[in-house]
């Protein structure tokens, strides 16, 4: 039986911080869903705040290897969505104060 969940894989994926921001992807508003499946495979629907984001693969890598860390976690697939399209209001409120509304 599988014991992570959708709770786990988001309280991994928040230490990886957004470099260019300085918050973690899960206060950002940018990690959509975590879907673990009876064999605790995990696979993350995530996206980024821009598409040009120069730091892409890396953070897919990032969000990868946090989930990959949990304890009994299977196979991790992270898929990176443009629709629905981000933005700040999908954040924290402490992000968005702290960017103010960009």
């Amino acid at each position: 039986m599988c014991d992570i969940t959708k709770e786990k894989v988001f309280e991994a994926i928040s230490t990886v911080i957004d470099p260019e921001v300085g918050f973690n992807l899960v206060e950002m508003g940018l990690i959509y869903d975590a879907i673990v499946d009876e064999d605790c495979n995990v696979k993350v629907v995530m996206t980024l705040s821009t598409q040009g984001c120069p730091l892409h693969q890396m953070i897919k890598q990032w969000v990868l290897e946090a989930v990959q860390k949990l304890e009994g976690v299977g196979e991790v697939e992270v898929e990176v969505v443009w629709e629905p399209a981000w933005n700040i209001s999908m954040a924290d409120d402490n992000v968005k104060k702290a960017l103010g509304g960009m």
